[in-house]
């Protein structure tokens, strides 16, 4: 199939209604979906040569789509914004995730961590197949290689297409209703790069300056353990942020500093502390699992003068790169006593710098700001024109908690659309 092409179904007395949207992520690509099974045109324009690239770029890493994790638990995930995912995940729950993907002829299954995933035959390629397969037969036309270059008048959007080049021709769509779907700031090549915010500020839109999400945290190294550490994975650990609650996973020490889960996890503390001029500290467990009373133990069973990469080796399995580790933050480590040393451990100090780069981020904090929409996320400057995905201020843990969040807010979009216009 070409993804140039334009599809054709048969339609309802409804389907006069056209409806555009713009982006073809899955946040748009779901929204398309919902309108195109309610009867309406529609007509998905995407920028980049093919749609749905963040999305396949965000399987490489483990195809994790959404979470298990009950209800009420899982919208506490989105922070401040918790109350209001409570609504969406109400009206597309990871459940629904699931039918709809099985479906779609992928069948997905819960991991011992409670994220979902498809089954292993199953590759994000697959599932984006079967997907533009389904919207094939719903009559939906997707239009790639189509810039939106902002407003016109009270309801039209300009475009260029660029199939020829960057070059190409402008023009102007009428549409009945209009989705922007366009993501938020990080992973720039996949068109994700934010390039939309001043469109939509010029209409007087409050947008949220975006901020790295989900992204490593940078520590200042020695250039000794930057050459004799270099990448290491630190397995089964605690990770937390100067006093606040831990998170337990495995991080990976890099030339920069830290990344993985925990990290992730961590990261709106961080930036908040950055941002507060505070220290933003992270606390590294090396024995979460090992009580206080049995570390203390063990570390007073070392002998004077023993080695203390060999005795933290036998004693604590505590192998390379730990020794460096805590060599590079205490140097003079070796006088300790065993309560220092047992101290030392469980919360080993490791100041942070910074946060890595915008695009390097797997998502983005920030976006326009939600008092600028109403309930259906229909922006306030501008009837008709509805917001979902990133380009919301929003933000939420990896662990199937993001996509989710943008197909959430795609079958939100679609409800409030589908329901004006039945009404209009």
């Amino acid at each position: 199939m070409s993804e140039n092409s334009s599809f054709s179904a048969p339609r309802s007395a409804l389907s006069e209604a056209f409806v555009a949207v713009i982006g073809g992520g899955p946040a748009g690509l779901l929204a398309a979906q919902r309108l195109a099974e309610a009867g309406l045109r529609v007509r998905v324009y995407e920028a980049q040569a093919t749609v749905g690239r963040k999305f396949l770029v965000a399987g490489h890493g483990g195809f994790n789509l959404s979470n298990a994790e009950e209800l009420r638990t899982f919208a506490q995930r989105y922070g401040s914004q918790g109350s209001r995912f409570q609504d969406l995940l109400s009206h597309f729950s990871p459940a629904d995730l699931r039918a709809w993907a099985a479906d779609l002829g992928i069948a997905t299954f819960v991991g011992t961590s409670g994220r979902v995933f498809p089954e292993a035959a199953h590759k994000p390629a697959d599932l984006l197949r079967a997907w533009l397969q389904r919207l094939r037969g719903l009559g939906v036309e997707l239009h790639t290689r189509h810039r939106w270059l902002g407003f016109a008048g009270a309801s039209g959007l300009r475009l260029r297409n660029e199939t020829a080049g960057s070059d190409g021709p402008e023009y102007v769509l009428e549409p009945a209703a209009t989705v922007l779907a366009l993501g938020g700031a990080s992973w720039a090549k996949t068109g994700s790069d934010g390039a939309w915010v001043p469109l939509l500020e010029e209409l007087g839109v409050p947008v949220v300056p975006f901020a790295p999400a989900n992204c490593g945290a940078e520590v200042g190294w020695s250039s000794f353990f930057k050459e004799r550490v270099g990448r290491a994975p630190l397995k089964n650990i605690g990770l937390r942020v100067n006093d606040g609650p831990q998170v337990r996973g495995e991080i990976m020490l890099t030339d920069y500093g830290l990344e993985g889960t925990p990290v992730y996890a961590l990261t709106p503390q961080v930036r908040a502390a950055l941002a507060s001029g505070q220290p933003a500290v992270l606390h590294l467990n090396l024995k979460p699992d090992l009580a206080p009373a049995a570390l203390l133990a063990k570390l007073r069973q070392r002998r004077a003068g023993a080695s203390l990469p060999d005795f933290l080796r036998k004693a604590l399995h505590l192998g390379p790169p730990v020794p460096t580790l805590v060599r590079e933050v205490l140097p003079e480590v070796t006088p300790l006593t065993a309560e220092q040393l047992a101290e030392l451990l469980v919360a080993l100090p490791l100041p942070v710098t910074g946060l890595r780069p915008l695009d390097e981020a797997i998502s983005t904090a920030g976006g326009i700001a939600f008092e600028a929409v109403d309930e259906h996320f229909m922006l306030r400057q501008r009837p008709n024109t509805y917001v979902a995905g990133e380009m919301l201020d929003w933000e939420a843990p990896t662990g199937g908690y993001l996509l989710q969040g943008c197909f959430s807010t795609g079958a939100w979009v679609a409800r409030g659309i589908v329901a004006k216009l039945r009404n209009s």
